[in-house]
């Protein structure tokens, strides 16, 4: 995560210098300040969607969820509160560098307001879209982030084919399944119960099978009796 947030800090401050050399304003003490004060800002705003990001990835194997979709969880949560964060400061940074640079012409608002209007914006930007991304791609290569993703993507599968861990006619392994689908997937998988019927196989291919039968089946003594039979209903009620 530290990584991660450092190239995304690198990625602001170049972006704010980019923005001073294309707009030719003078490199002031003003200019450091604001620098240095979009360094902190950025910082925070990546450290609120890693905290979540580390909440969601907690406890990966009981929500069966892979890292990346619960870092895509954790940026879905923030989203929010980070547009609303850096709108309601661009603001009046906004604000700033507009009379700075338009009524006043004071050169220390402007080069201030100018680096941390940048530099809010592009933070917003990278801990988002930057960060959490790269942070993904970093965790990737672990064991347990690659078996969490196997997981993942079976009950991905089992879910859109419910009919998919039906053993097939004659075998005990269902159909469609891959061995990476599961780390325990290349177990051998277990026998089917022989049938108690005599001279008769299980039922195989339509995921149950048939309760034997405990003996022969009778005749009813309800079927000797006279059975009721249907009548119009003009002729209902009438003895």
């Amino acid at each position: 995560m530290s990584v991660a947030a450092l190239v995304a800090l690198a990625h602001d401050v170049l972006i704010t210098v980019g923005i001073y050399a294309l707009s030719g304003f003078e490199v002031t003490p003003a200019t450091v300040t604001g620098v240095l004060t979009i360094l902190g800002f950025s910082l925070y705003d990546t450290v609120v969607v890693f905290d979540k990001v580390r909440e969601n990835t907690k406890a990966m194997r009981e929500s069966h969820q892979s890292y990346a979709q619960a870092a895509n969880l954790a940026v879905n949560q923030t989203l929010v509160r980070s547009i609303n964060t850096s709108i309601v400061a661009l603001l009046p940074v906004g604000a700033i560098l507009y009379v700075g640079a338009v009524q006043l012409g004071s050169g220390n608002l402007k080069d201030l307001s100018l680096a941390l209007f940048v530099g809010m914006a592009a933070g917003a930007y990278s801990s988002i879209f930057i960060a959490t991304p790269l942070l993904v791609h970093m965790k990737s290569t672990e064991t347990e982030v690659k078996l969490a993703e196997r997981r993942a993507r079976a009950r991905q599968r089992a879910a859109a084919d419910p009919y998919a861990a039906v053993p097939a006619r004659g075998t005990g392994k269902p159909v469609g399944r891959r061995p990476d689908d599961d780390p325990v997937a290349d177990e051998p998988s277990p026998k089917p119960a022989p049938s108690r019927t005599p001279g008769k196989a299980p039922a195989a291919g339509r995921g149950r099978v048939a309760p034997p039968a405990h003996g022969p089946v009778n005749p009813s003594r309800a079927a000797r009796r006279n059975q009721p039979s249907r009548q119009t209903r003009s002729k209902r009620g009438k003895k």
